[in-house]
C-alpha cells in the first residue's frame, strides 16, 4: 500500500514538475533573448547575453514604448475602475433585488456570453464612430467595462453574503449608495481583488480592438508596438524579446502583489 502511494505521489510531482517547466520557459527563455542579440537568439543560444543595455536603447530610441507603456497602463487603470463599478453594481442589483423578471434578465445577459466578439466588431465600431470615439482611448475603455462574465462573476461571489447587514442598515435610513460603498464594498475586498487582477490582465493584453479603433502612432499601447515590431521585413528578435519582458512585467508585479485577495475572490470567500 506504501509502495502504491509512493508510486502515485513520484508520477503527481513528476506530471507537476513537467507542467511547471513547460510554463515558465517560454517567460525563461524570453528573459534570456532580452540579453542577447537576433542571431544568437535564432541559433538557439539558450545562455545570457551582454546586449540588454543595446536593446533597451533600441527599444526605445527607435520606437516610441515609452508612450505605449503609458498608453496601456492608462487603458488598464481606467478599465478596472470603470469594471469593477458597473459590473459589481449590476451583480449586486441581480442579487440583492429580488422581481419576476430578475432570472430572465440575467439569462438574456449570460447568453450573450456565447456570441464571438468578432460578430460584434462592426456594430461596436459604428457605435464608436456615431460617438466621435474613435482613435481614443475611451473606446477601448468603454466595450472593455461592460463584461457580462464579471457581473457573472460577482453575482457568484455576492450568493453566500449575509443580507441582514444590508437590512438593518436599511432600517437605519441608509441610501442604497452609501450601503454598497461603506458597507457592502469594504466586505468584499477579496472578490474585488480577483476582479481586479482579471481585468487588468484582460486589458493589458488586449490586442484586435485596440487595432481597430486606434489609428495613430501616439495612441497605440505596447501590445500594437510589440506586434509592429515583429512584422518588419528583417525584425530584431533581441529588441522584441525586450519589449515582450517589459510588457510581461507589469502583469506580474500586479498579480503577485494580489495573488492572496486573488486566491480567496476566486473561491469565493467573504472576507468581513
Amino acid at each position: 500500500m506504501n509502495i502504491r502511494k509512493k508510486g502515485q505521489s513520484l508520477l503527481l510531482y513528476l506530471f507537476l514538475s513537467v507542467s511547471a517547466f513547460f510554463s515558465i520557459f517560454p517567460f525563461f527563455w524570453i528573459v534570456i533573448g532580452s540579453t542577447n542579440t537576433a542571431v544568437q537568439i535564432q541559433t538557439g543560444k539558450l545562455s545570457f547575453g551582454n546586449q540588454l543595455g543595446r536593446n533597451l536603447h533600441k527599444l526605445f530610441g527607435q520606437s516610441n514604448m515609452g508612450g505605449a507603456l503609458f498608453n496601456s497602463a492608462k487603458i488598464a487603470v481606467l478599465t478596472v475602475v470603470l469594471s469593477l463599478l458597473v459590473t459589481s453594481m449590476a451583480a449586486y442589483g441581480f442579487q440583492m433585488y429580488k422581481s419576476k423578471a430578475r432570472e430572465r434578465t440575467y439569462s438574456f445577459f449570460l447568453l450573450t456570453m456565447m456570441i464571438p466578439f468578432a460578430s460584434l466588431m462592426i456594430p461596436l465600431f459604428q457605435i464608436i464612430v456615431v460617438f466621435r470615439l474613435l482613435n481614443s482611448h475611451m473606446a477601448i475603455v468603454l466595450v472593455a467595462s461592460i463584461s457580462v462574465f464579471m457581473v457573472f462573476f460577482f453575482r457568484q461571489s455576492f450568493v453566500n453574503y449575509q443580507t441582514e447587514i444590508l437590512q438593518a442598515a436599511r432600517v437605519d435610513g441608509a441610501g442604497e449608495a452609501r450601503i454598497f460603498f461603506t458597507i457592502f464594498f469594504p466586505s468584499m475586498k477579496s472578490t474585488y481583488a480577483a476582479g481586479a487582477i482579471y481585468s487588468f490582465m484582460t486589458s493589458w493584453n488586449a490586442y484586435l480592438w485596440p487595432l481597430i479603433v486606434l489609428q495613430s502612432n501616439d495612441k497605440r499601447t505596447s501590445t500594437l508596438l510589440i506586434s509592429s515590431l515583429s512584422s518588419s521585413y528583417t525584425p530584431d528578435f533581441g529588441v522584441i524579446m525586450t519589449g515582450i519582458a517589459l510588457a510581461t512585467l507589469p502583469v506580474i508585479v500586479v498579480f503577485f502583489a494580489f495573488q492572496k485577495q486573488f486566491v480567496q475572490g476566486m473561491v469565493g470567500s467573504v472576507k468581513q
